[in-house]
């Protein structure tokens, strides 16, 4: 039996784009997931805005870290994910976009929905139906139900379906 700390989320889905959108100009601008490297740790302390241990996760041997960046930008992450992949689902440990597109003063739009799109099409590509699963806090429990589409399933336990998951990656993945 696996022990592991559960991180209830509190990201915010803002706007589900077709890729990222900046705040001011309204411009969309396509974007690249790919895996985090060790590289990647030189920008990831907790002096430039990153609240979790990014380290930490990507040397977990159960998750598979991603990094959001914008095409032909790589070195700007805007975003990250953590996923463990089980048995016939994918579970979502942690996401957390940058603090640059955190807050009031957030300069793109669509960069959690877009990573979530991802972890729903990876889900559909491994033959699990898209379902991915998270655990939130409370709080935000009828946000994701009203964004993401997402089902309270108990306790704090949200899950992606089938059907909100095809919305999501249709959304933000040309076929």
């Amino acid at each position: 039996m696996r022990k592991s700390t559960i991180n209830y989320l509190d990201f915010e889905v803002d706007k589900l784009t077709r890729s990222i959108e900046n705040v001011v100009t309204g411009d969309s601008f396509p974007t690249e997931i790919v895996h985090l490297t060790k590289s990647d740790f030189k920008t990831l302390s907790k002096n430039s805005g990153w609240k979790f241990d990014w380290k930490k996760e990507l040397n977990s041997a159960d998750r598979e870290v991603y990094k959001l960046t914008i095409q032909n930008n790589p070195t700007v992450i805007q975003a990250l994910m953590s996923l463990r992949i089980e048995d016939s689902y994918i579970y979502m440990p942690l996401i957390e976009s940058a603090s640059f597109n955190r807050g009031k003063d957030k300069m793109y739009l669509g960069a959690p929905g877009n990573l979530l799109a991802f972890a729903c099409r990876l889900s559909f590509q491994k033959g699990f139906d898209g379902f991915v699963s998270f655990h939130a806090k409370s709080k935000l429990i009828n946000h994701y139900e009203k964004t993401l589409g997402a089902f309270h399933f108990g306790g704090l336990l949200m899950i992606i379906n089938t059907n909100a998951a095809k919305h999501l990656v249709n959304k933000y993945f040309k076929s």
